[in-house]
């Protein structure tokens, strides 16, 4: 028995033959797909899958002890959702068919082209790795609401139900190797998100973060390549590229809609293959790093556009996450202004403020286009500013919100009931618009008179004169 001292197996061989067992290990792991445990006596394969979990077995059926039929069917009926490859020298079509009833997931005849074996093994592992995200949502969907390892998302705060299942949704998927896409508007939090990823992924190497927005095709390969002493003026040693340091963890890829097509292409064939060129070299080298990418662009657009590839996007979206914006998410928005008006007065050595409890009625109608990082510098501005007395001023805030209020311009999605524009036979005039204006700004501010003022853009005395002007017209 050769046993790997390397954890997590991901392919075990079965095979008397120690010849076929070096070559076609060698032929594994030098296309990427390791680590491959042997084992040439039959008999021990039960005992060993009792205490380890591949991902996937490769079995040759002609084997002394113990045939490989049988064995087959052990392992089926023990552990039905592992999957198990066969390849033997038998022509036989009968043992094929039987093999197949049985439960193999394919039937190999020797000699297997390369090619053959390798996207046969790769699609087992393929269906493996689906079984298994499966299994662990479903125990997910049992337990709502229920976190295994909150440790890891305490760097994010929030009390949201989707936030939530979000992270469920991480859990299940991250010992995956597949790749993972975080998509969402700028500062919701897509880097703490993909660190969340890697801690729960138990990868013992690093993570490593490359910003890809700006970079030429040359400056995104060597960067993230490496290349060779001579490669170009100024090349004068070996220099490795970002996913040699993140080998065995995981690349986070930020901004990855703002990838040039030249570049796209070579992100593609590392995420096919595994493998990649230093510049200045026409050696492939193999990559194991978990690749996470991260984008605020719409992805879907740029590829209705031709700037973005779509074998591209389908790879980078194995495991896709969506991040709602603060705006949908406002139930988390007391315990964001607590934290982050706790840390302001900390580092500004102003302990002892408060926030009025009009703020968080004056932010819960804001949109945030800056999400999470913009409210966190809300806070800081306004601490920075303030003067005197316990109690933070709001003036910082309301002149944030009247310069950026909601506009058609800036495309914001916030739902609206006003209706009341909708008069049947007729276009609404001037003064029905401002009543519906008025009725839906003080329905938004708890009928807060001055949050209402400021969200309309007026001064709170303007506001009292208007609703004045309207009892005494009623």
């Amino acid at each position: 028995m050769n046993i790997s001292s390397r954890p997590m197996p991901l392919v075990l061989f079965v095979d008397d033959e120690e010849d076929e067992l070096v070559a076609t290990r060698y032929l594994l792991e030098s296309n990427g797909i390791s680590p491959v445990v042997t084992i040439q006596d039959p008999r021990e394969v039960m005992g060993y899958l009792s205490q380890n979990t591949p991902a996937m077995v490769l079995l040759d059926l002609i084997m002394p002890h113990l045939p490989g039929t049988r064995l087959l069917t052990q392992m089926v009926q023990a552990y039905s959702s592992l999957p198990v490859v066969v390849m033997t020298a038998s022509q036989d079509v009968e043992t094929a068919i039987a093999c197949m009833k049985e439960g193999a997931f394919d039937y190999l005849i020797k000699p297997v082209e390369e090619n053959r074996l390798i996207s046969s093994i790769r699609h087992a592992l393929e269906v493996s790795q689906l079984r298994h995200q499966v299994g662990v949502l479903r125990q997910s969907l049992l337990t709502p609401h229920r976190l295994k390892h909150p440790e890891a998302f305490a760097a994010i705060l929030t009390r949201n139900s989707k936030m939530v299942s979000i992270f469920q949704y991480i859990e299940a998927i991250a010992e995956s190797h597949e790749p993972a896409l975080i998509t969402g508007e700028t500062g919701v939090g897509k880097e703490m998100i993909a660190t969340a990823i890697h801690h729960l992924s138990q990868k013992s190497k690093r993570l490593v973060a490359l910003n890809v927005a700006g970079l030429d095709d040359t400056m995104f390969s060597d960067t993230l390549f490496g290349h060779m002493k001579g490669a170009f003026t100024g090349a004068e040693k070996d220099r490795e590229g970002l996913i040699a340091q993140a080998a065995e963890g995981t690349l986070f890829l930020d901004e990855i809609g703002d990838l040039t097509a030249t570049s796209q292409v070579k992100l593609l064939r590392l995420l096919q293959d595994g493998t990649y060129y230093p510049l200045g070299s026409d050696v492939p080298k193999l990559s194991r790093a978990r690749i996470v990418a991260a984008t605020n662009k719409n992805l879907q657009q740029l590829m209705t556009k031709g700037l973005f590839r779509q074998d591209l996007f389908f790879r980078l979206s194995s495991h896709p996450l969506e991040i709602p914006p603060l705006r949908k998410r406002a139930d988390d928005l007391p315990m964001l202004i607590d934290f982050f008006l706790q840390e302001a007065a900390i580092a500004m050595d102003k302990s002892g403020l408060r926030v009025p409890s009009e703020l968080y009625t004056l932010l819960s109608v804001y949109h945030f286009p800056g999400n999470v990082r913009e409210l966190r510098a809300l806070i800081f501005n306004a601490v920075a500013q303030h003067r005197f007395g316990p109690v933070l001023s709001m003036d910082s805030f309301k002149q944030v919100i009247q310069t950026n209020r909601i506009s058609p311009e800036n495309g914001d999605d916030v739902d609206s009931d006003a209706t009341c524009l909708e008069i049947p036979g007729r276009f609404p005039t001037l003064k029905n618009a401002e009543e519906c204006l008025i009725q839906e700004a003080l329905r938004r501010a708890g009928n807060n008179q001055g949050i209402a003022a400021t969200l309309l853009g007026i001064s709170r005395q303007t506001l009292n004169y208007r609703l004045s002007a309207r009892k005494t017209s009623l």
